[in-house]
């Protein structure tokens, strides 16, 4: 929490500068001038804090979404709505600009607008510890903390080069009369991501190994680089063909993996609702930075109030991520020989499926799901008991699972993230000539993972543990993209299993230029909810006062479709169809990227210079 409090006292300091007048010329000692402002690392520390609720949002705070599980990351295949399915965008926007500090998120792009603020306030922290604060500091101290600044530019043009590819990279201050640097055209993805190499080596280098809990160190910025470097390595294989690049960041992102899992300090130790649910996650060994909430301080969030069964979940999971979940023999359920694996309903997909399948989702369907399968996976156990207050009289919903007033801690940046890209950068790497996987590489990945500790719950309800991945026998999954090779399809499942309404899957999908997975037509299973005997589990929706007649719609196992008419309810047995689900519009390859608005265009227009638009999109 200290670093929250940190960012307020910040701000009363800027409040306080914009008061007071000098005196007789004298600096006065709270303003925050050059000679002041910068002299030790107390300010250093106090500047980088702002950098936290913007890079490191968790859960978000209040009603805001941005950046957050559940209401900030839900468009990609994984997820439906009724109705027709959000389109991706067609036409050039008016203005995709801002200078914002706030942090946002374009839904679609699961990233940041056009906006250079924080690559500004960057180059000015390192400007300032070189030309100020270097003098008044250890070598040590000045290293480290350039490391941090690094790091945080790093991390901004990879966010910026995530969503519209080339960019203008801007590497020092400049003056703002300075028109031929302000409106340089956009700088080859390639050179930039280049120029975040530099950055994000030498912040592993020289960032301590500890600057205090909660505070950015060389495991948490090797975790993220890890990340950074696994998506732009599969981005320059899979859409560029730049073997050279690829291989030079999959190898760095092999490299930050090592650092962190060599150190020694993590590992896969609590169930998997206790990493989410939690109002506590200090001394978690899977979690390198955490969020911490506390609503006594008015620090809380509002994901849990939507997972807690009664509020609703009108982009919900459907039936393509349900059938990605593995069953507990390893094998995916056309292969397995775990009884009752072919029946898709919730009951049987519980008992038979990877752990993370009941952690995630309610264990019943659920009305508020607009598939019926609801995610539960950001709350407490205990949070999930409240749901039936509607029925049981006495039950009244505490504030940490209502409203604005959760205060369950978020697992920024967990171990199994940091195993999940390390295990994928080796497996591409081994494509391209690297060594191969070994044996004993899974078993300290993806077999670690899978060896998750269970909860009493999980048990109670008959979870068992999956069985370990061994490279001699790979699942040979009749759904396996044939471009694919098998070790890397089962990867790429354990993401879709692990990150489930986290912030990967649309990136993924992108890196991996598999876009057309959020085509409904080509993939119907995105359109589908889990089989339901409708009669039995919801015997609401044959309630005439529902209004479900010529709504409510199941599908034989045959493709026969059943249409509820108000009198065939024994007949509505069959894999749910999300109400007046359609798929959404037409889309092609240049909605990987994003395009720049027609303001931004304008304005460099406007001072005599051209700002190029996006490939594939026309002004």
């Amino acid at each position: 929490m200290k670093k929250y409090i940190s960012i307020l006292l910040f701000i009363v300091a800027l409040v306080l500068v914009s008061c007071n007048d000098n005196v007789l010329d004298r600096p006065q000692l709270n303003d925050l001038n050059d000679e002041t402002y910068w002299k030790d690392e107390t300010q250093l520390r106090l500047f980088a804090n702002g950098y936290y609720p913007n890079y490191f949002p968790g859960y978000n705070s209040s009603w805001s979404v941005d950046y957050a599980p559940l209401r900030g990351y839900y468009f990609s295949d994984d997820f439906s709505s009724t109705g027709t399915q959000s389109h991706f965008e067609s036409n050039v926007p008016s203005s995709r600009g801002s200078t914002s500090e706030t942090p946002s998120m374009l839904s679609q792009y699961s990233g940041p607008s056009w906006n250079f603020a924080w690559v500004r306030k960057t180059n000015l922290f390192i400007n300032r510890i070189e030309t100020v604060t270097k003098a008044n500091i250890t070598d040590e101290a000045y290293k480290h903390w350039m490391g941090v600044a690094r790091f945080f530019r790093g991390y901004e043009y990879y966010r910026l080069v995530s969503v519209f590819g080339d960019v203008p990279y801007y590497g020092e201050l400049f003056n703002e009369t300075d028109y031929d640097v302000m409106y340089k055209d956009r700088t080859p993805r390639a050179e930039v991501m280049d120029k975040v190499y530099d950055d994000l080596k030498y912040a592993m280098e020289n960032i301590r190994a500890n600057d205090g809990d909660l505070y950015l160190n060389k495991y948490i910025a090797a975790g993220f680089i890890a990340r950074f470097m696994l998506f732009e390595g599969t981005w320059e294989k899979y859409h560029n063909g730049d073997q050279a690049r690829a291989k030079k960041y999959l190898e760095f992102a092999v490299e930050a993996g090592n650092l962190v899992i060599n150190s020694g300090k993590y590992k896969i130790s609590s169930d998997f609702r206790s990493l989410f649910g939690s109002s506590d996650l200090k001394g978690n060994q899977e979690v390198l930075l955490y969020r911490h909430y506390d609503a006594a301080l008015s620090v809380s969030h509002a994901v849990a109030s939507y997972s807690n069964g009664i509020e609703g979940q009108p982009t919900a999971p459907n039936l393509s991520l349900a059938k990605a979940f593995i069953c507990n023999d390893g094998q995916p359920y056309q292969l397995s020989a775990v009884p009752n694996a072919e029946i898709l309903d919730i009951t049987n997909m519980i008992k038979t499926r990877d752990p993370r399948f009941e952690a995630t989702f309610w264990d019943k369907p659920k009305p508020q799901s607009s598939s019926l399968l609801y995610a539960c996976k950001f709350i407490s156990r205990e949070g999930t008991t409240y749901a039936e207050g509607e029925v049981n009289a006495g039950k009244t919903l505490p504030p940490q699972f209502g409203s604005v007033t959760n205060d369950n801690d978020y697992p920024v940046l967990r171990y199994a993230g940091v195993l999940l890209d390390w295990i994928e950068a080796k497996a591409e790497l081994a494509t391209m000539g690297g060594a191969a996987v070994t044996q004993a590489d899974i078993d300290k990945s993806i077999n670690a993972i899978r060896n998750r500790p269970l909860d009493a719950v999980a048990v109670g309800k008959g979870v068992k543990k999956t069985a370990p991945m061994q490279l001699a026998t790979l699942p040979d999954d009749p759904a396996r993209d044939t471009d694919v090779p098998a070790l890397i399809w089962e990867i790429r499942r354990e993401r879709r299993m692990e990150f489930v309404y986290e912030d990967t899957r649309l990136l993924d999908i992108k890196r991996w230029k598999k876009i057309q997975y959020m085509n409904g037509t080509t993939h119907p299973d995105n359109l589908m909810g889990l089989w339901i005997d409708v009669p039995k589990e919801l015997p609401s929706f044959l309630d005439p006062k529902n209004k479900k007649e010529g709504k409510l719609k199941v599908m034989k196992a045959d493709g026969t479709i059943v249409t509820f008419d108000g009198t065939n309810g024994s007949e509505m047995v069959g894999f749910y169809m999300i109400e007046n689900a359609t798929d959404r519009n037409e889309f092609g390859d240049k909605v990987y990227m994003s395009p720049v608005g027609k303001a931004q265009i304008d304005q460099y227009t406007e001072k005599g210079y051209t700002l190029t638009q996006t490939v594939g999109w026309t002004n």
